[in-house]
């Protein structure tokens, strides 16, 4: 449970999305245009980037959270993920990507920190404007998303729940529709996650 009274029993950040509609439904449609909407960057690449920074800024819940959807787009059995917090330069990705995670790095660090010749390689690497630009914006997103779930204290999901966590992320991150909230708020506080994402799937709506 995070530091203040939400009423809601559930790890990370789905507790603070659940807590407030306004932001809730705001960030989680965010986290949905950045990760899973169009981009010239899959789906895969995107979410390795928001678990790096994520990873850089220590956030438990967000690295290993956002580690299992890239695992569920990728189907490597996290081999990527380790490989790239463990040293992404001799990782087995591309050479941009390599430079888009560079400049993820510098933004999670300062915005200010990023060169014109950091652009300049990413680009010489392949990376085109807009996936400079998702980059960038991912690695910022993704600072406020941490801090947001670290400053709360919201409490890490257990380590085998993960995967079946990023296999749903994999699929959407909308939230519910607010009338549906309180019923599988209800059975949310009553049975475990997986048992409402079992009511969310067949009421026919996406995963968070």
């Amino acid at each position: 449970m995070a530091y203040i009274e939400t009423g809601i029993n559930q790890p990370g950040i789905v507790e603070l999305l659940f807590y407030k509609n306004s932001t809730g439904n705001a960030l989680s449609n965010l986290a949905n245009a950045l990760l899973l909407e169009k981009s010239p960057l899959s789906s895969g690449e995107r979410e390795l980037i928001a678990s790096y920074v994520s990873y850089l800024n220590e956030c438990e819940f967000c690295h290993l959270s956002h580690s299992a959807a890239a695992n569920a787009h990728l189907g490597d059995n996290g081999e990527t993920v380790t490989c790239i917090v463990q040293n992404f330069e001799t990782a087995n990705i591309s050479d941009k990507l390599k430079q888009l995670l560079k400049i993820a790095g510098k933004v999670q660090k300062s915005g200010k920190l990023v060169t014109p010749q950091d652009i300049e390689v990413a680009k010489s690497s392949g990376a085109s404007d807009e996936e400079i630009h998702d980059a960038v914006l991912i690695a910022a997103a993704f600072c406020m998303f941490n801090r947001y779930v670290d400053g709360l204290g919201t409490t890490p999901a257990k380590k085998e729940e993960y995967a079946e966590m990023g296999r749903r992320m994999a699929k959407g991150y909308k939230m519910p529709p607010n009338f549906l909230k309180k019923i599988i708020l209800k059975i949310m506080n009553r049975k475990t996650d997986d048992g409402a994402v079992a009511f969310m799937k067949e009421k026919g709506e996406g995963s968070i």
